[in-house]
């Protein structure tokens, strides 16, 4: 795929400009097969990840259809994010996207498999493993990246998103606003004053750059508010979690399960979970996640997706109440 192939696949905007990184898109060197028990089901899948094609992206297989990982299919769902296409839905696919996207695997297949098979599901779950995004991010570098060719034999210019203007989008107290850069740089905010032990918390960082991500950022473990637990359950969700994928935390007792990783482990997830959630902006093979300094306080998936489609240009900046 020439480069000028590469840019007529994906279009600019006065929001973003393609450009070029200076890099040949990379798939994986050999196949990845993974099984766990998934957070909010409770069911244990198998996720295989394969090489694909250069152009070809990120994309799930489930019960023989294909559902790209793109901010066209992304759905709001309770504490996680979710994809949905043609009445199938995979959830929980922000630690494994977020590791992909760090680790430069522009393209890849991803199957995945529920253990006890049903003809009448149209449901699959990432499998959680100890909460955090590290058992991909191992197994990414044990088996390695290799140069993507497309069905020709041919490389691709690997693109990324530009940020031309400052753009921002709110809910209530919570927002994302990017700046543009001369690189990626991500700072995250939260604000848990009920709760001593968290408090607020600022983490910064180029995630993209040298061995960050996997030092820094991809064993940060999901956490949880213990006086909250009863509500989720009541919800339907977290049906597969515990203290082994997940550190809880009391707003009386302070860290039910320590020790913390980081200090600042919880900030940390969440910033995680913004790469997870920025990648599906990706688009053949692309980058994901904009070349710029964003800055998100108290965001969570939902506040994540509505940037992805700010940057889009499927909303404009816009603040809801």
């Amino acid at each position: 795929m020439t480069l000028s192939a590469t840019f007529n696949a994906i279009k600019s905007s006065n929001v973003i400009s393609w450009k070029s990184t200076g890099r040949l898109q990379q798939t994986l060197a050999g196949f990845i097969e993974k099984t766990g028990k998934t957070l909010h089901s409770g069911n244990v899948s198998t996720v295989r990840l394969c090489p694909e094609f250069a152009g070809k992206g990120r994309y799930f297989e489930f019960r023989s259809r294909l559902i790209p990982a793109s901010i066209d299919f992304a759905k709001e769902s309770p504490l996680c994010t979710t994809l949905f296409k043609d009445g199938v839905q995979i959830r929980t696919v922000e630690h494994l996207l977020s590791a992909l996207e760090a680790k430069g695997v522009d393209n890849c297949k991803i199957e995945i498999h529920n253990m006890v098979a049903d003809d009448q599901d149209v449901e699959a779950e990432v499998p959680i493993f100890d909460g955090s995004a590290s058992a991909w991010a191992e197994a990414i570098e044990q088996v390695g990246l290799k140069e993507a060719l497309d069905c020709h034999g041919n490389n691709a210019e690997k693109v990324a998103p530009f940020l031309n203007q400052p753009i921002y989008v709110q809910r209530e107290d919570s927002f994302v606003a990017a700046f543009p850069s001369q690189k990626v740089q991500i700072s995250y905010g939260i604000d848990f004053s009920q709760v001593p032990a968290i408090g607020c918390q600022w983490f910064s960082t180029t995630p993209l750059e040298g061995t960050c991500y996997a030092m820094h950022i991809a064993s940060s473990r999901t956490f949880c508010i213990y006086e909250e637990v009863e509500r989720m359950c009541n919800a339907g969700l977290i049906k597969g979690g515990s203290l082994d994928n997940a550190i809880v935390c009391s707003a009386s007792e302070g860290w039910l399960n320590p020790p913390l990783r980081f200090p600042d482990e919880p900030c940390r997830h969440k910033l995680l979970d913004f790469v997870g959630d920025l990648s599906l902006f990706a688009r053949n093979g692309s980058q994901g996640l904009p070349v710029a300094h964003m800055v998100a306080f108290k965001g969570g998936h939902a506040l994540h997706v509505d940037f992805a489609r700010r940057l889009s240009g499927v909303i404009n900046n816009f603040t809801q109440r």
